[in-house]
């Protein structure tokens, strides 16, 4: 399955992103503070990715979740790239007869078998480009 997305340029380090049909949502740096940064959106497709595999264990359980929440930081490197070293996921739950266990098994599941975003970090992911300069009409440089 293959997923596209288009990020444009705006102004500073401001970029606006669409993934498929999806909605656009704003990227800054830490600095320009418009948006939400890169890294901080890696972390935020770790828990949402998560919290969907989560929920989902636990409805096919029938267990009768009210409230749920998914709290997560995570620690970067020093050096440069500065990938996550450490991830910290905590899940809140609220509920009639909830099972620590079933809840366990559920976040288990997620992490080693369902949750793309995890396996992604986990793995070494190939990449490739292709720079494509389109030249600026002569009326506008």
């Amino acid at each position: 399955m293959k997923l596209n997305a288009q990020l444009k340029w705006t102004d500073g380090l401001q970029f606006v992103t669409r993934a498929g049909n999806g909605p656009a949502v704003v990227i800054d740096s830490n600095e320009g503070g418009s948006g939400t940064s890169p890294m901080e959106l890696l972390l935020i497709g770790v828990a949402g990715c998560s919290a969907i595999d989560v929920i989902m264990i636990l409805q096919k359980k029938r267990l009768d979740v009210t409230a749920f929440q998914v709290n997560i930081s995570g620690e970067r490197a020093e050096e440069y790239p500065r990938p996550y070293t450490d991830i910290q996921i905590e899940f809140v739950i609220s509920g009639r007869g909830i099972r620590p266990r079933a809840v366990e098994q559920a976040i288990e599941l997620s992490e080693t078998k369902y949750c793309g975003a995890i396996a992604s970090l986990k793995t070494r992911v190939q990449t490739a480009y292709r720079i494509v300069v389109e030249p600026v009409p002569e009326s506008e440089g």
